[in-house]
């Protein structure tokens, strides 16, 4: 089972880079609450049983659990650490609502429960944008260098020096771009404009399906138009355009993200790919030894879909209290105590049974299923 040793070397930047982003997100909740005179009664990374932790002088526990596998901020008026509302509401002093977070406005409430996931977009774009001012952004011209016999690419009809400008309308501006939206669309037939001796050219390409493997052995269906680059280099960005091709770059993880998603939902695409925290710390440790920069991107991609995923509409994510708020908005009152416990417990088994599908693909991927079978037959 030779995976044991390079995991075992992937432990620590596992932990490093999750204790980062669960920082970032849970410091988004408690910073907006404090803002808004909420007491915070525990700041914690991870769950279970306290390590190790301190008081600061507001009151708040901050502390390191024994379960590293995200964290949570429990506000004073909340029963547990997924904010549910505590039975000792109804008997508080005029101070202690004071500083309740369930006696909080209800655009306050939705303020605090949103800044989590904004918190790790933004911790994704101000990464990517110091990246892109300081070492620089991987940049090749869309430019086809070259064309492949037999290729999807040469059935369009591209050819050696078009240059790409949009697919399916969204402007292109590196080869790197070409080659993402290539991959996420199979089979698919996809409008191009290419720029050919001067002229616009609109040209229909369907990409290849094929299957490839990664370095980390998961196996992948993607497109493929059969082309090559002219060349590639860093280009380091003033401050203004770092910032924009942040932003380009995280539109892009989102909209690539959801085109997975729709993918799966619809069949074209296996839900082997989805990966849990065993596959994040193999490819944590792996993009470590491949230095900084990778680092730092790959966190930043983390980061972008933790944010994502926590704003899903399932009750115990925060997409699934901004959910209950919104229908508290529209009703003029909050939803029953039974009606929320409810969603709960249907949020926290749907949760559960994500992390243990994410944790099985996992252990397969990483052979630990077929090394059992193997002892067993």
């Amino acid at each position: 089972m030779n995976f044991l040793g390079g995991f075992g070397t992937s432990v620590f930047a596992f932990l490093l880079v999750l204790t980062v982003l669960v920082f970032v997100h849970e410091f988004g909740h408690y910073w907006i609450a404090r803002r808004n005179g909420v007491r915070v009664e525990v700041f914690s990374i991870g769950f279970g049983p306290e390590l190790f932790g301190w008081w600061d002088r507001y009151g708040t526990r901050w502390k390191f659990s024994a379960i590293p596998l995200g964290g949570y901020v429990k506000m004073f008026g909340d029963a547990d650490p997924a904010s549910m509302p505590g039975a000792e509401l109804q008997r508080m002093t005029e101070e202690e609502k004071a500083v309740s977070f369930h006696h909080k406005r209800l655009g306050q409430r939705a303020a605090v429960v949103a800044a989590g996931p904004l918190a790790n977009f933004l911790f994704a774009f101000v990464a990517l944008t110091l990246l892109f001012a300081t070492a620089g952004q991987p940049f090749t011209p869309p430019d086809v260098g070259g064309v492949q016999p037999g290729s999807a690419a040469e059935r369009a009809g591209l050819k050696p020096g078009d240059e790409i400008l949009t697919i399916d309308g969204a402007g292109i501006q590196r080869f790197e771009e070409i080659r993402q939206v290539v991959s996420m669309n199979p089979g698919r037939a996809l409008a191009v404009e290419v720029k050919r001796d001067g002229r616009v050219v609109p040209v229909s390409v369907t990409p290849d399906s094929i299957e490839v493997t990664d370095r980390f052995g998961n196996v992948h269906r993607i497109g493929q138009l059969g082309i090559m680059r002219a060349g590639t280099e860093h280009k380091r960005h003033d401050p203004l355009s770092a910032a924009w091709q942040s932003a380009r770059e995280i539109g892009g993880m989102i909209g690539g993200t959801f085109t997975a998603l729709g993918q799966m939902i619809e069949g074209s695409r296996g839900t082997e790919e989805l990966g849990g925290p065993l596959r994040i710390a193999q490819m944590s440790g792996e993009v470590a030894q491949t230095g900084v920069y990778a680092l730092i991107w790959f966190m930043a991609f983390l980061s972008v879909n933790l944010g994502m995923i926590n704003l899903f509409p399932v009750p115990l994510l925060d997409g699934g209290h901004l959910l209950f708020y919104g229908l508290e908005g529209l009703r003029g009152k909050p939803l029953g105590p039974r009606a929320q416990e409810y969603g709960f417990r249907i949020g926290l088994a749907l949760v559960l049974t994500l992390m243990v599908f994410a944790t099985w693909n996992d252990l397969v991927q990483l052979r630990v299923v077929d090394f059992f079978r193997g002892l067993i037959s």
